[in-house]
């Protein structure tokens, strides 16, 4: 796997409209949607929820993204100071993380947001960077 295949399934979601639980590119995507289809892409195989909430609470996105196969922790310092191109962010809004985002390079994230409508990719601003609570790394990317 390289940094640019990965990179490339993220930006494949871009201007898909935001649908809490969706997973199709082009119909549908939330946050958890756009790194699902960065890992199927990539050629792993997914854990993922059937339903959930809209405020994940009690460590349950976190506790999804530990039995991740493809996955690592790589950081839980806050804003995500060990993160590099290709990572996944998990971010707090307000009490616990609820939001997950690629990092596209050391500046820009690639994320659906509900609050825009749809996936983008935007600078990672010094706001965006502070909610950053952990950074997950897909295994290949050592």
């Amino acid at each position: 796997m390289t940094l640019d295949k990965l990179l490339t399934a993220a930006r494949q979601c871009l201007g898909t409209p935001f649908r809490h639980q969706g997973r199709l590119v082009g119909v549908g995507l939330d946050c958890a949607g756009v790194a699902v289809h960065v890992a199927t892409q990539l050629g792993h195989e997914v854990i993922d929820l059937p339903a959930y909430g809209r405020t994940p609470a009690h460590g349950q996105l976190e506790a999804l993204l530990e039995a991740q196969p493809c996955l690592r922790l790589i950081d839980d310092l806050p804003c995500g100071a060990k993160a590099r191109p290709g990572d996944l962010l998990l971010m707090r809004f307000a009490s616990d993380p609820q939001h997950l985002a690629i990092l596209t390079d050391q500046q820009t994230i690639v994320h659906a947001y509900e609050s825009v409508g749809a996936c983008c990719e935007h600078r990672l601003s010094p706001t965006w960077a502070s909610r950053i609570v952990r950074v997950y790394r897909f295994r290949e990317m050592t």
